[in-house]
């Protein structure tokens, strides 16, 4: 998502975009984590103070752009050949199969595909999954950042480890604090699965380290000794809101690292959504803040797919989520609260990591700001103060908990930042994975929705079936394919190549107007093992 700060620029000139931006996010991987050039108001996240509204156009539909705009440096027909949208789509694709144990395969898990398509330059989107050691389950979660990227991927980074450390028993979480203490090597929590891109902050992670030990050293005090059943449910709500507490403190304790205090600072002032599957057997969890979704792929008796949704959106679309606000304030800003579909009229997502712009009150705000670097302080972004601010906090990083067992039909979860929702019917994103997983597109009939189609373009959609039955676009990741139709399906819900190739030659100045960051995980479950849970409770 876009950092807020480029809309204090006018950059439209004379029709063109102009490459002049600020930013609020100063990375020293510059290449993996700054602010992009000019989106339109309706495709933010956050939206900035009215005084600023004339920055913006409205958004144009992609029709209006294929068909009607030309531009005199553009040439006016370029695609992509199959070789270089594959080539695209392919880039940050990423798999995992769960290895086999004397020939079996003993978890409900049986592996995972991951993509990212980034439309923001670069992307704000991160993602993470990785295997418990010390306890058993599968994490696994995506994360949508906004006002740069800062936040996403220290919660990306960060995250799994205070789950891991919250789901420990007393004896593991004692014999971790005396290796530490007498300088032995500590057992491993976490085994990743990253992809090359997947990045971790060297820079950082002492002062990480440091704060997810105290973690566990306040949960060793607070236990009493006796052997008490984990809550896995208590332990996701309690390390969401831990690492968001952490990332407020060090923020406003500094670091005399000068490159610290000011990293610590764009994590703490920029935001992040998260939505994370524990999977332990039959027993899935979903943690989710913010609008990302978790979803769920069915496959009924008669071989047709149904989603069944396991996160609820924390925005403007649910009621819930508006009464919860609006209770946890006076009554005279029930008004204001929540205005323009937005909080306090400027934030898409009512709960997020981060974001201390909504937590903190003016005064720390101020103090924060003045004591830290010039950077920050010349920031217009970071000094201004949302309107109607008198009761924070006004967001929350606690996570809504849902619980499913899972079933022998259940087949699959799609785990997806909103860049994929606001493109796709959660129906259309689990039939098109289901029928990737089985192989059973080729033998549906086609469908049209309703349209009058000519023989010529029935001809063309046999066609393209046929190429499909041979390559299936080559796609061999369930995440790639699930991104190929988000973004080039047609009205008839079949890839158009014109119109992937279209979209992904888009160049960075446009492709944000069009589109989100979309980042996917589809996890595949063990029907087998599913069956003998479920056989063996019986």
């Amino acid at each position: 998502m876009p950092a807020p700060t480029q809309l204090f620029f006018p950059l439209i000139r004379h029709c063109e975009l102009s490459r002049i931006y600020g930013t609020a996010c100063y990375c020293h991987h510059r290449h993996l984590c700054c602010s992009p050039p000019y989106i339109p108001q309706s495709r933010l996240r956050y939206t900035p103070h009215p005084a600023y509204a004339t920055f913006y156009r409205p958004k144009e539909s992609w029709w209006q752009y294929t068909q009607g705009r030309r531009y005199a440096s553009t040439p006016q027909k370029f695609y992509l050949t199959p070789p270089q949208v594959n080539s695209i789509l392919k880039a940050n694709e990423y798999s995992f199969k769960v290895p086999e144990f004397d020939g079996k395969n003993v978890s409900s898990v049986l592996g995972f595909d991951s993509n990212q398509l980034p439309a923001n330059a670069p992307i704000e989107d991160r993602r993470s999954a990785a295997t418990c050691l010390q306890t058993r389950g599968m994490l696994l979660g995506v994360f949508d950042g906004h006002a740069g990227c800062a936040c996403s991927q220290a919660v990306s980074e960060r995250l799994f480890y205070y789950i891991a450390v919250s789901l420990l028993p007393h004896e593991t979480l004692l014999e971790i604090e005396n290796a530490v203490e007498s300088g032995r090597a500590l057992l491993p929590i976490l085994q990743w699965h990253k992809h090359p891109n997947d990045y971790f902050s060297k820079e950082a992670s002492k002062l990480y380290f440091n704060s997810l030990r105290t973690y566990w050293q306040e949960l060793i005090d607070l236990n009493t000794g006796e052997s008490t059943e984990i809550d896995v449910k208590e332990a996701l709500v309690n390390a969401f809101k831990r690492l968001d507490n952490d990332i407020s403190l060090e923020a406003q304790v500094g670091d005399p690292n000068s490159f610290l205090n000011y990293l610590v600072l764009r994590v703490a002032f920029s935001g992040a959504t998260a939505c994370v599957a524990h999977v332990d057997g039959v027993d899935l969890h979903v943690a989710n803040t913010g609008d990302s979704r978790a979803m769920l792929g069915v496959q009924e008796e008669d071989g047709s797919w149904s989603a069944v949704t396991l996160s609820n959106d924390h925005n403007a679309q649910n009621e819930r989520e508006v009464e919860r606000l609006k209770l946890e304030h006076p009554k005279n800003e029930a008004k204001s609260v929540v205005k323009q579909d937005r909080l306090l009229g400027l934030l898409m997502p009512f709960r997020a990591f981060g974001d201390v712009k909504f937590k903190w009150s003016i005064d720390l705000q101020k103090r924060v700001i003045e004591s830290g670097p010039d950077q920050l302080n010349d920031n217009e972004y970071t000094k201004f103060i949302p309107p109607n601010y008198y009761t924070p906090p006004y967001l929350t990083a606690e996570p809504e908990v849902t619980y499913h067992r899972l079933r022998p039909q259940d087949k699959f979860l799609v785990l997806a930042t909103d860049g994929l929702w606001e493109t796709m019917h959660r129906q259309d994103v689990v039939r098109i994975v289901g029928e990737y997983l089985t192989g059973m597109h080729h033998q549906q009939p086609i469908a049209v929705g309703g349209y009058k189609v000519t023989l010529g373009q029935m001809h063309g959609l046999l066609t393209e079936r046929r190429a499909k039955m041979s390559s299936v676009f080559e796609d061999q990741n369930a995440a790639t394919h699930l991104i190929r139709h988000a973004v080039g399906n047609n009205e008839f819900g079949a890839v158009d190549h014109e119109r992937l190739s279209k979209m992904l030659s888009l160049p960075e100045e446009l492709a944000r107007m069009y589109r989100d960051d979309i980042t996917i995980i589809v996890v595949q479950f063990n029907s087998h093992v599913v069956g003998a849970y479920q056989n063996q409770e019986s």
